[in-house]
């Protein structure tokens, strides 16, 4: 099958394919005489492992190493589990952060009046920085912003 197709079968954009093949996740596909990719069941079926890995979060170098375990039969469960946990914890790690944010950014915006005037508790939170939120909050050591997850 073409880049196309194996994409639509395995829900892994072309772009996102030939990236892949790129910095050697996936091994570069098989090409015709007219250089054109082409996909066998096989190659699909680990473009759909991929996919999965990344819906859960997995990083590039976690999926190399998990694709490694999935073809390696000797494996041990154990360090599957091992990275899972570790990607458990990262996003339990990420979604506190990310509860944080939402309870500073809702307070700021139930302290704004939302009129017609120029003052603003949420502009003055941000131009003051983190400490003026945090002290908005009565809260110390906040990380404000999505750099911080």
């Amino acid at each position: 099958m073409n880049i196309g197709q194996a994409s639509k079968a395995s829900g892994v954009s072309a772009k996102m394919i030939r990236y892949y093949e790129q910095i050697g996740l996936i091994q570069a596909a098989h090409r015709t005489d007219s250089s054109y990719r082409t996909y066998a069941d096989n190659d699909v079926h680990t473009l759909r492992f991929i996919r999965r890995a990344r819906d859960l979060g997995f990083s590039v170098e976690q999926m190399k190493t998990l694709l490694a375990l999935w073809r390696d039969r000797s494996r041990a469960s154990a360090d599957v589990k091992a990275i899972a946990m570790e990607q458990i914890a990262e996003l339990e790690r990420k979604a506190a952060a990310i509860a944080e944010m939402t309870t500073t950014l809702k307070h700021l915006a139930n302290t704004c009046h939302g009129d017609s005037r120029p003052d603003c508790p949420i502009i003055e939170g941000f131009a003051e920085g983190t400490d003026a939120i945090d002290t908005a909050r009565g809260k110390e050591g906040h990380k404000f912003g999505l750099a911080t997850i």
